[in-house]
C-alpha cells in the first residue's frame, strides 16, 4: 500500500468513527435528558410537571414541602416507631420500642436496598432479641417497600440478631 492510500483509508475510518460517536452521543443526550426530566419530575412533589399547572399548583406544593420538612426533622428511628405505633400489632409495638437507631431507610433505588436497625437488646443471636428481631424486620417491611431490599437488625453491641426482606 502506498502512502496516499494509507492516509485516505485512515481519514475514512476517522470520519466513520467520529460520525458514529457523534450520532450515539446525540441519541443518548436527547434520550437521557427526556427520561431524566420526566422521571425526576414524577418523583419530586412540586416538580416540573406540577409547576406547569399554574399558580394553584405552586400554593399546594408549598404546603407539601412544609410537611415533608417536618418528617425529615424526625430521625428515621422516630419515623419508624411512629409508623408502627399507628399501624402495628401489640407484639410489633413492643419489639419496636427497643429500636434505638435506623440507617439506610431514607434512600432507596430498588436495585439493592439495605437498611440497618439497631436495638438495645443484648446477647447477640443467642440472646433475648432474636424473636423480636423478626417482628422488627416484619414491621420494617410494612413501613418500607423495595423490589430487592434487606433489613438487618442488630443488638446494642452491633451483633446480628436477624434480618428480613422488604
Amino acid at each position: 500500500m502506498g502512502m496516499k492510500t494509507k492516509i485516505a483509508l485512515g481519514a475514512v475510518v476517522g470520519f466513520v468513527v467520529i460520525g458514529a460517536v457523534s450520532a450515539n452521543a446525540g441519541d443518548s443526550d436527547t434520550g437521557s435528558a427526556d427520561k431524566g426530566a420526566s422521571a425526576s419530575a414524577d418523583r419530586q412533589p412540586g416538580g416540573a410537571k406540577d409547576a406547569g399547572a399554574g399558580a394553584g399548583a405552586d400554593a399546594g406544593a408549598g404546603e407539601g414541602k412544609g410537611k415533608e420538612k417536618a418528617e425529615k426533622k424526625a430521625s428515621q428511628a422516630e419515623q419508624f416507631k411512629a409508623f408502627v405505633e399507628e399501624n402495628g400489632t401489640a407484639q410489633e409495638k413492643e419489639a419496636v420500642s427497643h429500636v434505638t437507631k435506623v440507617q439506610g431507610a431514607d434512600e432507596q433505588n430498588d436495585i439493592l436496598d439495605t437498611a440497618d436497625v439497631y436495638t438495645d437488646f443484648t446477647g447477640g443471636i443467642m440472646g433475648e432479641g432474636t424473636g423480636p428481631a423478626k417482628l422488627i424486620a416484619s414491621a420494617f417491611a410494612d413501613w418500607k417497600q423495595s423490589e430487592n431490599g434487606l433489613v438487618t437488625v442488630y443488638d446494642a453491641d452491633g451483633e446480628l440478631l436477624g434480618n428480613g426482606r422488604f
